[in-house]
C-alpha cells in the first residue's frame, strides 16, 4: 500500500454552496486506483496536512472531491485554484455494494453533505436505470442554500429518478417541502422484499432514516450507511477512527445497518 500522496493538479474549483466547494483533480504522477463509489481519500494540503475526503465522482482518473470548509485543511483545500497542486493517498475503506441486484428498488437518503459520497451511487443508478424499478433519490437540508448538486436534478428526474427534496427553515425562495427528511418517506413505494437503502448524514439523521425504513418492512440488512469517525490515516493503525469494534477507516465507512445499529445509539463510542 502506498503511504506517499500521489501529486494531483486541480482541474476546476466549483462552489457548490458558500463553504462547499467541488475540485477536479487529475494527476501528475501516476494515479491512485479507480476508487468504488463510497471510498475516501486522503487529500493533502501540502504544508497544513490531510483529511479523508469522499470521492463524488470519477472519469477516467479524474477525481472529484466535494470538501466543505470547517477546519485548517479543509478550508485551505476549498481555497485552491486551477494549478494548484494536492495530494491524494487511497482509495480507502469499503464501498456501497453497487450494483445493487437487478430488479430491485433503490432507496437513496442524503443529508447535507452526505450528498457527495451519495452521488457515485446516483450516477450509477441513472446510467443502469433499466436494471432497476422504482429509484427514488430523498434529500435533505438545513436551508435552500445548502442543497447540494441542485442543477444536477433535473438530469436525474429526466431519467427516470424520483427525487424529493426538504429544508429545515425555508426562506422566500422556497416553495418546497419543510420538514426532516424522514418525512420523505411518506407514500414512498418500497418492496421490503426487493428493496436496497443507502443512506448517508449526520448521524441522527442517519439512525432516524433506517428507523423510519424498519417501519416501512425493510429489514435492516437492506441498508447501507456511511459512519464518520476522526479517521487520521487511513490504513486502520492509528485507532482514531474506532467505533466500537470497528475501524472505520478499514471496516467502514460504509457498513450494513444491521451490524451497527447498535453501536448508533452510544453517543460515547
Amino acid at each position: 500500500m502506498n503511504l506517499v500522496p500521489c501529486r494531483y493538479r486541480v482541474e476546476s474549483s466549483r462552489p457548490e454552496t458558500a463553504d462547499t466547494v467541488s475540485l477536479t483533480l487529475v494527476p501528475v504522477d501516476t494515479p491512485i486506483p479507480p476508487p468504488l463509489p463510497g471510498q475516501f481519500t486522503m487529500l493533502y494540503a501540502f504544508g497544513i496536512g490531510e483529511i479523508p475526503i469522499s470521492v463524488s465522482g470519477t472519469t477516467g482518473d479524474k477525481l472529484v472531491q466535494t470538501i466543505r470548509a470547517v477546519g485548517a485543511v479543509s478550508k485551505q483545500l476549498t481555497s485552491c485554484r486551477p494549478g494548484d497542486i494536492v495530494g491524494v493517498r487511497g482509495p480507502y475503506g469499503t464501498d456501497w455494494g453497487v450494483p445493487a441486484p437487478a430488479g430491485a428498488d433503490l432507496v437513496v437518503i442524503a443529508g447535507g453533505i452526505g450528498l457527495a459520497p451519495l452521488r457515485p451511487v446516483i450516477r450509477h443508478a441513472v446510467a443502469a436505470r433499466d436494471r432497476y424499478r422504482h429509484v427514488a433519490i430523498l434529500i435533505g437540508s438545513r436551508t435552500p442554500a445548502e442543497l447540494l448538486f441542485t442543477d444536477e436534478y433535473a438530469d436525474w428526474r429526466r431519467a427516470g429518478v424520483e427525487v424529493r427534496t426538504t429544508v429545515d427553515r425555508a426562506d422566500t425562495s422556497w416553495s418546497g417541502h419543510v420538514g426532516v427528511v424522514t418525512t420523505l418517506l411518506d407514500g414512498l413505494p418500497v418492496d421490503p422484499e426487493e428493496s436496497a437503502a443507502f443512506v448517508c448524514g449526520p448521524e441522527v439523521m442517519m439512525r432516524l432514516s433506517a428507523e423510519a425504513l424498519i417501519d416501512a418492512g425493510l429489514p435492516a440488512s437492506k441498508m447501507r450507511v456511511s459512519l464518520e469517525r476522526n479517521m487520521r490515516c487511513g490504513t486502520a493503525v492509528c485507532g482514531h477512527c474506532q467505533l466500537g469494534p470497528l475501524l472505520l477507516c478499514r471496516d467502514g465507512p460504509v457498513v450494513g445497518y444491521d451490524h451497527v445499529a447498535a453501536l448508533m445509539t452510544c453517543g460515547e463510542l
